[in-house]
């Protein structure tokens, strides 16, 4: 998918050199920022071998990025996100072992904020405290986490954003890249929609932002070249204490195109899912990721009573009809969920499911459950927050159901129901429907 880039970098009001970086490689589909670190100029140095060490590996890799871009299955989606995490850890053992030989440059590092476009996927990796935003459908999402002991103390509780802005510990960072030989990658995969615009950032231009909606007004800018200039113009006209850069990609369209329609709209159900609604826009990416859309014609089974089933559906258009043993019990229609147990409990489904017309369902098995669990430490501990607190309210639920019908039984005088049902029989001559509700009062009393 093409793409229209910009960059600029900028030494700032306050710095006597610029250790900052930026890389465009629009043939390769690579966009990266990097801000180093280290005295005698090493930090310069660091940055810049990032840079290019992340380049050189992926050039090197050229026919697997092809090769995605024409056969984007799941299996060569992961295998590209592991070759530009390693990529990144290649420069970082390269960084590393540059600086073990030199003592002057000991110690020097930088972080790396890289955006791989391929077909229609775009790859990130990320390491320290630069940024990458993207802006879609006039909203702002930031794609990327600090690794900074601040960011560390706010997601623990322990200070505000607003006590963050005024802490002396601002440039503590938790992870680099060249610091130690290897380093821990974010990364993420997410659809590139028309109308997508991306920042790349250091922190010497995210920390003059003052809120999600000036950025989004930046970045809406009709002219995309002047974006990097005006970003640069901001942070240098509120203090440039460091370093400014920022790479600004913006794809050609909007926001309304069918494509971006139908992954905006995905993502958007998925939060309204009880069982998704603690989970940010990137922890939805990734459930996103893991799910596969079907669809179900008229009549056709989707769950089966009894059966053994593993997948959890969210019905994004259509209907289906719920019964058991026979009878209907409710229909279903789009944005509402069915199945969730099957993602924890193997028993067998109590119901059937079935599409009432055309039906397009997003469904999420518990295999790819598991490895977002496995993986994503955070992120499975709100999916499993969020999973007890649906099984909570559904036995408050049924608690109060049983209270209702023991009032209502506690009404009628004993064996009621079966006096009336004798009554009935006797008049009608039916002694086998006396005998057959005799035995199933006697069974329910049991």
């Amino acid at each position: 998918m093409r793409v229209d880039s910009w960059a600029l970098t900028d030494v700032g009001r306050a710095r006597k050199h610029n250790e900052d970086g930026w890389l465009i490689d629009d043939q390769l589909g690579l966009y990266a920022v990097a801000d180093g670190m280290g005295g005698h100029a090493a930090g310069e140095v660091a940055s810049a071998y990032g840079l290019r060490c992340v380049q050189e590996q992926l050039v090197k890799k050229k026919p697997l990025l092809d090769d995605f871009a024409k056969n984007p299955t799941p299996e060569k989606r992961a295998q590209v996100s592991r070759e530009l995490e390693l990529a990144v850890n290649v420069a970082s053992s390269d960084i590393y072992h540059m600086a073990q030989r030199d003592k002057k440059r000991h110690g020097m590092g930088t972080t790396l904020s890289t955006l791989l476009l391929v077909g229609n996927k775009a790859f990130m990796a990320h390491v320290g405290d630069s940024r990458i935003y993207l802006a879609r459908a006039g909203q702002i999402h930031q794609l990327s986490e600090d690794h900074s002991y601040l960011w560390e103390q706010i997601k623990k509780g322990a200070i505000t954003v607003e006590e963050a802005k005024r802490s002396p510990f601002s440039n503590v960072i938790t992870r680099a890249v060249g610091i130690t030989e290897t380093v821990q990658v974010d990364t993420l995969v997410f659809d590139i929609l028309p109308g997508d615009t991306y920042l790349a950032c250091s922190d010497g231009m995210h920390g003059y932002i003052e809120s999600e909606a000036e950025l989004a007004q930046i970045l809406s800018s009709e002219d995309g070249e002047k974006i990097p200039k005006r970003l640069v113009g901001l942070a240098n006209a509120r203090g440039g204490k460091d370093n400014i850069t920022c790479v600004v990609l913006r794809v050609p369209g909007d926001a309304g195109d069918p494509s971006a329609v139908d992954v905006i709209e995905k993502l958007d159900t998925l939060r309204r899912i009880p069982l998704f609604r603690h989970l940010n826009y990137k922890e939805l990416v990734k459930v996103l990721n893991q799910t596969q859309q079907r669809t179900f014609e008229d009549g056709e089974v989707v769950i089966e009573e009894q059966s053994d089933g593993d997948e959890f559906y969210i019905i994004l258009s259509g209907e289906v009809e719920v019964s058991k043993g026979g009878r209907p019990l409710t229909v279903l229609g789009p944005s509402v969920h069915f199945g969730e147990m099957a993602l924890v409990d193997r028993s067998p489904r109590s119901a059937t499911v079935r599409a009432r017309n055309k039906t397009r369902l997003m469904s999420l098995s518990r295999k790819a459950f598991y490895h977002l669990v496995r993986t994503e430490p955070v992120l499975s501990s709100k999916l499993l927050w969020s999973f007890v607190q649906v099984l909570s309210h559904r036995l408050r639920a049924t608690n109060e159901a049983l209270k209702d019908a023991r009032s209502e039984a506690s009404a009628l005088p004993p064996f009621a129901e079966l006096d009336n049902l004798r009554e009935q029989a006797s008049r009608l001559g039916t002694s086998e429907v006396v005998e057959a509700a005799s035995a199933d009062l006697a069974g329910e009393d049991l």
